[in-house]
């Protein structure tokens, strides 16, 4: 077990893309101090990094210089420096220094042109006597400089001695402090009070203070520009991430237990029980050196984050990171650096000081790394916390992606699925179903023709007129056509060629235009959906019945009574001639629009446990419905055709094809699948918090996806797009997964991994609905504080939150045929929105 670290499994891992351990990560100098920089803040700029040595010198380091070069040392302190920053410009670069004694900047053009010439270096004095200084920051013109001394903040001018303003509020010793790059004079700053504070500094004005966000100090911050949105690190290796758009009052979005989420991801690279060339790692060694570390560390803090180039521009250019437009941070830690995905909130490479064994540290006390990578390099300046040691690690950003996402690849992980059906349908296919339709259709669907037989019982004498021919013939009809159909078919299509298309590139529906109550008592509306051609808007109730509005929300609605229980679900048929809705009273029942009366019925003697999901399937082929831990596969057949003889005996039938079993659940708690375009995919989420993924072109379970919340999965949403508007194949791949307490995660068919989350709404006790918008571009969803949001698909934070509502929203649906949405709540209201 403990011959076999991470260092060894990264090396067999890497083999083939001719990567090792030694070229992931290299310690490129070491620095030895006679006294201890454990808790100092490191700088690193493009080509410079910056430390203290002995104390009270500091010096410069240019990182392409060899190993045998000195560094640049300056002197002007006489306590110790306890922190560091560059200068947000490059020419010139400025340095600043701090410790109790004084706060400096230095000219890096100046000071190496000086001792060239044999002189003495020299640096402007900005502060005198400000305490101990922890953190330092430049504004983003270098004019500035902050200096986060005790309790309180200085606004120091750049240039000369002069302090600006004094900023205090905090309870303890401030930590960090960064400069909001968008809005003028703003600043903000954490503290060991556990709080963070936003400044107008100009003016020493205190705009906003939080609450206290966590039991530990809060170490480090970070300002994401793209979100707009901060990123503050404590000591227990919480990240607590907080939305600065203006109007979101500084609400929460998210906060994440990187030590979890360190878990997770070795989790997933230690999974080679399948492969023969390393059969002999145990997957628990990993997971045990990690447990072993929790054990021993108790707080795991978040040292520094800085800013990570996207990972798709790495390496090899078939990256499966197909979001190009998602952020990347770095987090640095006491053990180890972390690459961290800020659409999904998950880890996208971790490095361990401990699993290399050509490094001289172990655990860190504080860190600094470079903002943009050279040559897919990142440098790296560690203090060591238990020697007195500053390193400079080159980390290979490329080698360490491709090692451990070749670690996925190898664990099976990642499998690619296409919704659109790209292949022929394989003749052992469930789906591949012709002998069964002609066998439903000669069994029920021909009618049964009387033969002509005399009225008497003599053959001579006949019945007049009965078996004879008329003598003549008037708008004789050709009987082979089915003038329904056909003609149903014709107005549909000329229906969408008349009518516009979706717009894209538009506002979404944000103003509410109408609100109606569809009881009379508060009745929870539990299910909404639109039919495909946008006319008809279909509501299942709480109190048994379903309804059939018209899109506009205007007259009173079709009512189809039959259920005993709850209606669960409501599905449309491709042609829109048909719904299909499914009870918890162990029900599923198909009607047709233009009569309320149910066209075929399938009871209690079928289904053992209520139906959760029902739908039409495979462009109105098949119905697919989930019971229990299974799914049912249906081929059906329906005759609204009426036997004056045997007028309550129906002619619809319905078939059990196959049931598909999902793994390891007691009960399936969402289905989905494409009915609108040839797809073989089902999507399947179980009450043990997996997503199954089953490929009915072969007939079985494909793919796994365990822990895909934190809850069970209540809604299953895929992008099916509409015929009213166009979107690139690859758009139909995205699906979307809600559960309780655990947001909105976007997934991708293609990776089999979330690529993003969005939070916000509030989903605390109740199954909140969610729709996608036919572009694509728009998610709404439900919440409990009575308003409906709508996010973007390229932001995880909401742009539009839609109030007026009474009670809870538990449901949404888009329109597919015009920019509309419908939020319905627990009272039994539904509320139409426009565009503005």
């Amino acid at each position: 077990m403990d011959m076999y670290t991470m260092e060894n499994i990264m090396d067999l891992c890497s083999t083939e893309d001719g990567y090792n351990s030694s070229s992931i990560v290299l310690e490129k100098q070491v620095f030895r101090s006679k006294v201890p920089e454990s808790h100092v803040q490191l700088a690193c700029s493009l080509h410079y990094c910056a430390f203290p040595l002995n104390g009270n010198e500091l010096c410069i380091w240019n990182m392409s210089d060899e190993p045998n070069h000195q560094p640049l040392r300056l002197i002007g302190h006489h306590h110790s420096i306890t922190a560091l920053a560059f200068g947000t410009k490059v020419d010139p670069l400025l340095i600043c220094s701090a410790s109790q004694d004084y706060v400096i900047v230095w000219n890096l053009d100046e000071c190496t042109k000086k001792v060239l010439e044999g002189l003495m270096p020299q640096g402007i004095v900005i502060g005198t006597l400000l305490g101990m200084v922890l953190y330092v920051r430049f504004s983003p013109d270098d004019q500035t400089v902050a200096v986060c001394a005790g309790n309180r903040i200085y606004m120091l001018n750049a240039k000369n001695e002069a302090i600006i303003a004094e900023l205090e509020g905090h309870l303890a010793p401030v930590t960090a402090a960064e400069f909001c790059t968008w809005e003028k004079n703003i600043l903000i700053s954490i503290s060991e009070d556990r709080s963070f504070k936003v400044w107008d500094y100009c003016i020493g004005l205190l705009i906003y203070q939080s609450a206290v966000i966590t039991a530990f100090p809060l170490l480090s911050l970070f300002i994401d520009e793209a979100n707009k949105q901060i990123i503050t690190g404590c000591a227990d290796g919480q990240l607590w991430i907080f939305s600065l758009i203006s109007g979101h009052k500084y609400r929460c979005v998210i906060h994440i237990n990187v030590k979890k989420e360190r878990k997770k991801f070795y989790n997933k690279i230690t999974k080679f029980e399948h492969l023969d060339q390393i059969q002999n790692i145990s997957q628990a060694c990993t997971i045990s050196n990690i447990e072993e570390d929790d054990a021993v560390e108790t707080t795991f803090p978040i040292l520094r984050m800085e800013h990570c180039d996207n990972p798709a521009n790495f390496g090899d250019k078939e990256s499966r990171f197909p979001d190009v437009g998602t952020q990347y941070l770095w987090i640095g830690s006491s053990t180890g650096l972390f690459i961290i995905n800020n659409a999904n909130f998950e880890l996208e490479a971790a490095l361990h000081y401990k699993d290399f064994t050509g490094l001289s540290i172990q655990i860190a006390g504080s860190c600094a790394l470079t903002r943009k990578a050279v040559n897919d390099k990142v440098f790296c300046l560690l203090s060591s916390m238990l020697e007195n040691k500053i390193v400079l690690l080159e980390v290979n950003v490329a080698a360490l992606l491709r090692c451990q996402q070749n670690s996925l690849l190898l664990s099976g992980r990642e499998e690619g699925f296409s919704a659109v059906a790209r292949c022929p349908l394989l003749v052992t296919s469930p789906l591949y179903a012709k002998k069964e339709k002609a066998k439903l259709v000669n069994k029920t669907g021909t009618k049964t023709h009387v033969k002509d037989k005399p009225l008497v019982f003599h053959n001579k004498i006949k019945s007049s007129g009965y078996t004879s021919a008329p003598h003549m013939l008037m708008f004789s009809p050709n009987s082979k056509v089915k003038h329904s159909r056909l003609t149903s078919e014709c107005k549909r299509s000329w229906r969408r060629r008349n009518k516009e298309d979706y717009p894209l590139g538009k506002s979404p529906p944000t103003e509410s235009v109408r609100q109606i109550t569809v009881t009379d008592k508060p009745t929870a509306i539990c299910c909404i959906q639109y039919s495909g051609n946008g006319e008809l808007l279909a509501c299942g109730l709480a109190d048994k019945t379903l309804l059939a509005f018209k899109s506009n929300l205007i007259g009173e609605p079709t009512v189809y009574s039959g259920h005993d229980g709850a209606i669960t679900s409501v599905g449309w048929s491709h042609d829109n001639n048909w719904l299909v809705s499914s009870s918890e009273d162990r029900t599923l029942k198909i009607w047709s629009v233009s009569s309320a009366e149910p066209a075929l019925c399938l009871g209690k003697e079928i289904f053992h446990k209520s139906v959760r999901s029902a739908q039409f399937y495979y462009i109105d082929t098949f119905i697919l419905l989930s019971c229990g831990a299974e799914f049912y596969l249906l081929r059906y057949y329906l005759d609204t055709s009426k036997d004056e003889i045997k007028r309550y005996r129906t002619k619809s039938i319905c078939k059990s094809i196959q049931k598909f079993p999902m793994a390891s659940t007691v009960e399936i708690t969402s289905l989905s699948a494409v009915n609108d375009f040839y797809s073989y995919i089902v999507l399947a989420a179980g009450s043990n918090r997996a997503l199954e993924i089953f490929d009915l072109n072969v007939g079985c379970s494909a793919a796994v996806i365990r822990d895909a919340h934190s809850r069970s999965v209540h809604q299953i949403c895929q992008n099916k797009g509409s015929s009213f508007s166009c979107q690139p194949h690859e758009a139909y791949n995205l699906f979307l997964t809600a559960a309780i307490g655990d947001g909105i995660k976007l997934w991708d068919l293609r990776t089999l991994r979330c690529e993003r989350r969005f939070e916000g709404h509030i989903s605390r006790c109740h199954p909140c609905g969610i729709s996608v918008s036919p572009c694509g571009q728009f998610i709404a969803c439900g919440s409990e504080d009575k308003c409906a949001y709508i996010y973007e698909k390229h932001s995880s934070t909401y742009s539009y939150k839609l109030t007026g509502h009474t009670e809870s929203v538990i449901n949404v649906a888009f329109n597919p045929s015009s920019p509309q949405l419908v939020s319905a709540t627990l009272d039994g209201k539904l509320q139409l929105f426009l565009p503005q």
